[in-house]
């Protein structure tokens, strides 16, 4: 990548950088449903379903990082059957055709959906990164998380676009 186009790896690392520490500030503004942990100190697990892009930098970030009293994991899974205990479940852009797949085929209640394609609050995903004007934007889709049980705090969702199915 540095060798074919450092510029655009500067651009990919940075937009990287920045949406894992989104994905942790998430954790914040959410609450999920009791039954989402067998303990009060189960982690919250943050998944990646399809090619990682963060490489390590999403490891870092939650990195010794605790949630009332919660620790954090970061797992890479290679199929949304594999999603049970993720409490935030990334979805790559590079399964943008499978989305409607993956979506329906999460069985484990609570999780928060987090995607990178376009449309992809709109069909039932819970948040999506979007760039605008090179600022990185969220849509939040409030049915959607309602569906998951998830309590999405309203200083979050002042910030963000609302979407609905």
């Amino acid at each position: 990548c540095a060798i074919l186009s450092p510029r655009a790896c500067a651009k990919d690392f940075e937009e990287y950088r920045v949406k894992a520490a989104f994905l942790y500030n998430f954790a914040k503004f959410v609450e999920w449903p009791a039954q989402s942990f067998k303990s009060p100190d189960d982690p919250i697990a943050i998944c990646i379903v399809g090619r990682n892009p963060f490489g390590n930098m999403l490891e870092d970030t939650v990195r010794g990082k605790k949630l009332e009293g919660r620790g954090f994991v970061v797992r890479t899974i290679r199929d949304v059957r594999e999603a049970s205990g993720c409490h935030v479940l990334f979805v790559s852009s590079s399964e943008r055709q499978q989305i409607q797949s993956i979506l329906a085929n999460i069985k484990a209640p609570g999780v928060l959906t987090v995607g990178e394609t376009e449309g992809f609050a709109k069909r039932g995903g819970v948040v999506n990164f979007k760039l605008v004007d090179g600022m990185m934007r969220f849509e939040i889709n409030i049915d959607a998380a309602a569906k998951e049980g998830l309590q999405i705090r309203s200083n979050l969702l002042n910030l963000v676009e609302i979407v609905r199915n």
